[in-house]
């Protein structure tokens, strides 16, 4: 048994170490097609690297310590997440363009990978909160990081976006009824992913601004949607709970 802890504790640590140095890998890459200074190139990897740091130490401070298949997918996708964080932070430095086919390539799979860690978690029998807090942090985190060079383009209010989740958290400090679990909605998970898809496709360097404009409006009116229905939900059991 303890040699079975052991060997469990040691693959994640493994798993989270090579989630970080693939990314530097990554980073390092990435920074070459710009024309940024050293300073800014730093701090692009270094932004990236914040992100990857992020998850791979929510595997390491797990207690027990332990890693799953599902879990190395979502560091996966993690890592691509640094790396569209990367080449955003170029793009604010003026080294890349804000929509670029190389955030695109990145950003298309690190998407895509958002069905798989689910799929791979139900499928292998390794389903946990933790793993599902993960792929939860690292799906807001990489919402926010798109957002970003399409507020360059399109105007502040795409943000909103990606904030979305932590607005609510925020607001959740105030409203005690929202910090109670959801329960499972599949509007709410088809929305997120049209989120993830909409904010993809209007990164693509020939999609012309005002269409682009379009597309993201309605998502993001579909997301306020969501997280309008579930606060309803949320206050109105909170009433319930309480005039019982």
């Amino acid at each position: 048994m303890h040699r079975s802890t052991s060997r469990m504790r040691q693959r994640a640590l493994t798993d989270a170490v090579c989630a970080v140095v693939g990314y530097l890998g990554v980073g390092i890459l990435l920074v070459q097609f710009g024309s940024s200074s050293s300073w800014g190139s730093v701090a692009a990897v270094a932004s990236g690297l914040t992100l990857v740091l992020v998850a791979a130490l929510s595997i390491v401070r797990r207690e027990p310590r332990f890693s799953t298949p599902a879990d190395r997918v979502t560091l996966s996708r993690a890592v691509l997440g640094g790396g569209c964080t990367t080449l955003v932070v170029l793009a604010i430095l003026g080294a890349v363009p804000h929509r670029s086919w190389w955030l695109v390539l990145l950003a298309i799979p690190a998407v895509l990978l958002d069905a798989v860690d689910g799929w791979v978690a139900r499928r292998t029998g390794t389903a946990s909160a933790q793993g599902s807090q993960l792929d939860m942090e690292t799906d807001a985190a990489l919402l926010l990081v798109l957002s970003v060079p399409l507020a360059f383009t399109l105007g502040p209010w795409v943000l909103a976006i990606g904030l979305m989740r932590y607005l609510f958290v925020a607001w959740s400090w105030w409203r005690p009824a929202l910090r109670a679990p959801l329960e499972f909605s599949q509007f709410r998970r088809v929305v997120a992913a049209i989120q993830a898809v909409v904010l993809v496709t209007v990164l693509v360097p020939v999609v012309p601004v005002p269409v682009a404009t379009v597309v993201v409006a309605l998502g993001l009116s579909l997301l306020l949607l969501s997280f309008g229905r579930d606060a309803v939900a949320l206050e109105r059991r909170h009433a319930r709970l309480a005039n019982a």
